[in-house]
């Protein structure tokens, strides 16, 4: 069998630091095939304890998080781990979008998104 997603021998990581469980179902739907290790957290502090032992090829965050803003976590992700891609997400674009892209998010997606606009937008940050 060819691998036709990837030429890195080295295996991909998506970090999703969502807390709802729907939409991280979902995302782990979207991106299941596509031969990318998943791992997920429910809160920024979660987050940061899972950054000091992996390094992630993208980080897909939300910005609702019970214990703070996404956007003001992508600051101290960009300070830390500048190598770490990061696809921010939101259900409120205005008000996140251009702060989230001033700290240093790569991509923005306004939820509802569909599979096509994940996949790509993984696809042009992993290559």
């Amino acid at each position: 069998m060819t691998n036709t997603v990837q030429t890195d021998k080295r295996q991909k990581k998506i970090f999703i630091v969502e807390d709802e469980g729907d939409m991280c179902l979902l995302l782990n739907i979207m991106l299941q095939e596509k031969e990318i290790k998943l791992d997920h957290a429910k809160t920024i502090a979660a987050a940061q304890e899972y950054l000091e032992k992996e390094a992630p090829s993208i980080i897909i965050l939300d910005n609702k998080l019970p214990d703070g803003l996404g956007v003001d976590f992508i600051s101290y992700i960009k300070k830390n781990y500048p190598a770490t891609k990061i696809v921010m997400i939101s259900g409120y674009a205005a008000k996140s979008k251009s702060t989230a892209l001033e700290n240093g998010a790569d991509i923005f997606l306004e939820k509802p998104f569909t599979q096509k606009q994940l996949y790509y937008s993984v696809k042009k940050l992993l290559n």
